[in-house]
């Protein structure tokens, strides 16, 4: 696991489900490191002295395993092995190549003492077949690339590997010269290259590219078109990149049709609702549907859409143009999701003169002790920019906290009206 950061956030979650009677189901877009979680997991349990015998892990994807992609096979190749006068803790990795693996699941959660982890890389299958067999006993853990702190970590464990920084794990002398420039550097690498774990120990922009792309490739061969539908690859790449190219853009299924119909891409509204549907599956993308601020409610009619990693947006869509403020913001959805918060998109009514006209807040992020508002944008120097960001935050009329999240050096840690505006490493960092 060399150069790879500890996921301490998801080890905690998965410690606080240990030897629970629930199914401990990892998910999320492949490569993202849920197989490295599962074995930095198992090494925290041999160093609480539970023993070798007592786990059992199997990887669905490595060769040796294929005898056991029938479920009945592998359901009595584990009861064979698990561990008697104690626990057995059982990972399952890429569970949904095994036929019918649901019956076998359910059957080993039956047995006494056992302690049971798998992990796939389509939600449908996973949150939907399973959840449906084992309602209210299983827990979802979802697991996305590297957050901008396990980045960094990375980045620090990598420096300390070659030399550059202290014994003592600080961070390198020119970091703590110049935290701006080091932090910014870094950043920028982020927002640009993306964060799959893998692409840390690649050097060049052309290796990392190539990579996603086989990354990309690999979702597509075994996460949607594996699943036997009829499915033309190249208007599901299509829709793909128009999802990409307008991440933090309110879109719909019948803009992509129209678009993709001006096009000379031929394709109905049904099927392009259906390809989405694959896209969220495989978790390429996340949607983040609108919500009526005043109304409290979800609207139904359009939505917004967001890439699983930045990186992986400018592979595909092979541009050397970035609009900053929508891969910023793409970013910070991440980075929310990361913390568990229900995203959706505000609209809000805000009276002009004699007319009402409709104002986005770029995310109403729900959490169990309220709401929190959030704009981005690259940057708000311009005073008009300034004042349209804050326009649809000072008429949601409440007292939840309320922020505007910029690339801005110079004025962040400001305050308008009660609104704080946070540079985008302090958000992503947790310093606010």
């Amino acid at each position: 696991m060399n150069n790879y950061v500890e996921r301490t956030n998801y080890l905690n979650k998965l410690n606080g489900f240990k030897e629970k009677n629930l199914i401990k189901v990892v998910t999320g877009i492949r490569r993202s490191g849920k197989s490295v979680l599962m074995e930095q997991f198992q090494e925290q349990l041999k160093r609480e002295g539970v023993k070798e015998e007592q786990i059992i892990s199997l990887n669905f994807e490595k060769l040796e395993n294929e005898d056991l992609l029938d479920y009945k096979k592998m359901h009595d190749y584990i009861t064979e092995r698990l561990y008697k006068g104690g626990w057995t803790y059982l990972f399952l990795d890429e569970i949904q190549m095994v036929n019918d693996f649901q019956k076998a699941i359910n059957s080993l959660r039956t047995k006494e003492k056992v302690d049971i982890y798998v992990t796939g890389s389509n939600s449908s299958l996973l949150s939907g077949e399973l959840a449906t067999l084992l309602t209210g006993r299983c827990i979802t853990i979802h697991v996305l690339p590297l957050s901008f702190r396990e980045y960094l970590q990375a980045k620090k464990n990598q420096q300390f590997e070659r030399g550059e920084t202290a014994t003592t794990g600080t961070m390198p002398s020119a970091f703590k010269e110049s935290w701006k420039n080091f932090y910014k550097k870094e950043l920028d690498d982020y927002l640009r290259l993306g964060s799959f774990p893998q692409t840390l120990q690649l050097n060049t922009q052309k290796n990392i590219f190539d990579y996603l792309d086989d990354v990309y490739s690999a979702i597509i061969r075994k996460d949607i078109l594996a699943r036997g539908k009829t499915i033309q690859e190249g208007i599901l790449t299509s829709i793909a990149k128009f999802l990409f190219q307008n991440v933090g853009s309110e879109t719909s299924s019948v803009n992509i049709t129209n678009t993709l119909k001006s096009n000379k891409r031929e394709v109905s509204y049904n099927t392009v609702e259906k390809y989405i549907d694959y896209l969220k599956d495989s978790y390429i993308v996340y949607e983040a549907n609108m919500f009526d601020v005043k109304g409290k409610q979800i609207l139904k009619k359009n939505a917004k859409y967001y890439a699983v990693d930045s990186g992986l947006r400018s592979m595909l869509l092979a541009s050397k143009e970035t609009d900053m403020g929508h891969v910023l913001e793409n970013i910070v959805f991440l980075e929310l999701l990361r913390r568990e918060y229900k995203l959706s998109v505000g609209k809000i009514e805000v009276k002009k003169e004699d007319k009402t006209v409709i104002k986005e807040i770029d995310f109403v992020a729900e959490h169990k002790g309220g709401v929190e508002y959030f704009q981005v944008a690259a940057s708000i120097l311009d005073p008009n920019i300034l004042a349209r960001e804050l326009e649809p935050l000072n008429n949601a009329k409440d007292h939840f906290p309320k922020y505007i999240i910029t690339l801005d050096d110079y004025i962040t840690n400001t305050t308008h009206n009660g609104i704080r505006v946070i540079h985008a490493i302090d958000f992503l960092l947790g310093n606010y």
